[in-house]
């Protein structure tokens, strides 16, 4: 009891500090936005360290991720660790970035830090909202030129151990603006995981890397990908 409580007020208090930090980032006044994305990208690496050398984590990535940007990251999405465990890997990389949540993610509890840290929201509910999304999406890409999207095309959290459906977005804003997508897979159980954590023990994590995928077979490429990536780490 005492283990599950500490680690989620250690990262409650750590997140609450980064809110702070994004939010002079976001306000500041004279800021453009690829500086302001980079800062943002790199806050977020530098707490998602934080969190995972807390909880003794190490993840070991297998396959190599592109050394060109504006590439959309496609990830399997089971647990809350998967965005601290990717920010690490773009850490190790040098990669900075953008995620894609819902709307709704920014007035949960814990909003504030999605909605100051650079995430780019969208509204599935009208198709105002997604018309709004997708002219933001092409816009900051025209103003980046560095910027990475990463995105869960599962559309949100699988509890199960089978791959979820894939939602149409991740293909759509690749085809929209002419992005390589680059699929990762996230090997353990993150959400079993963290509950286990923080380790006494070093614990490692595998992500894989894969090949360019083509956008109009994202998800049978995918299945593809995520079988032979569980088949090495046998």
């Amino acid at each position: 009891m005492l283990k599950t409580l500490g680690k989620y007020i250690f990262m409650i208090e750590l997140g609450y500090k980064y809110i702070n930090i994004f939010k002079k980032t976001f306000f500041h006044p004279f800021i453009s936005q690829k500086p302001a994305y980079t800062k943002l990208s790199h806050d977020r690496q530098a707490y998602s360290n934080s969190v995972l050398e807390f909880l003794n984590i190490e993840v070991k990535v297998i396959g190599e991720l592109p050394k060109k940007d504006k590439i959309l990251y496609a990830i399997n999405h089971r647990s809350l660790l998967d965005i601290i465990v990717m920010e690490h890997v773009f850490s190790l990389h040098h990669k900075t970035g953008a995620w894609i949540a819902k709307e709704e993610l920014l007035n949960a509890f814990y909003g504030d830090f999605f909605k100051f840290s650079g995430c780019i929201s969208v509204d599935l509910e009208t198709g105002k909202g997604l018309l709004s999304f997708f002219k933001k999406i092409k816009s900051t890409l025209t103003k980046v030129d560095t910027l990475n999207i990463y995105i869960f095309p599962e559309g949100e959290r699988n509890k199960t151990n089978k791959l979820g459906k894939f939602q149409n977005g991740a293909a759509k804003i690749a085809k929209a603006n002419h992005l390589e997508i680059v699929p990762v897979f996230i090997n353990e159980p993150l959400e079993v995981v963290f509950k286990n954590a923080p380790y006494a023990e070093k614990k490692v994590v595998h992500v894989h890397v894969g090949a360019s995928i083509n956008p109009d077979n994202l998800e049978n490429e995918y299945i593809e990908f995520m079988n032979k990536a569980k088949e090495a780490n046998k």
